[in-house]
């Protein structure tokens, strides 16, 4: 119904940067909220911003300042700019989306994800 793809993950030195997307297709009446989440090896998921249909953004404390959130509406696509990075941002980068999809309802969706490695 709904497919969300992420791309622009890869390795990286401390203190470089990388820019998320992810794009979600399908029938799709609307976004609500759209967000990344990441998993580090032997982690839990956890969330790092996400951001309102209206622009709101909300980040974990860890990211604030380094990381920013965007969206494009007409495109269906969430980014995510990350500067400054630290290795201990090495994870597996999850997008997450809140879809009311044709002839469904809401429901809820997650990407493949995409793995950021921050190492020298």
């Amino acid at each position: 119904q709904v497919q969300l793809v992420e791309s622009g993950g890869g390795l990286v030195q401390p203190g470089g940067s990388l820019r998320l997307s992810c794009a979600a297709s399908g029938r799709i009446l609307s976004i609500k909220a759209m967000g990344w989440y990441r998993q580090a090896p032997g982690k839990q998921r956890d969330l790092v911003a996400t951001i309102t249909s209206g622009g709101s953004t909300n980040y974990t404390d860890s990211v604030k300042g380094r990381f920013t959130i965007s969206r494009d509406n007409a495109k269906n696509t969430v980014y995510l700019q990350m500067n400054s990075l630290k290795p201990e941002d090495t994870a597996v980068y999850y997008c997450n989306a809140d879809v009311w999809v044709m002839f469904v309802g809401n429901k809820n969706y997650w990407g493949q994800g995409t793995q950021v490695t921050v190492s020298s």
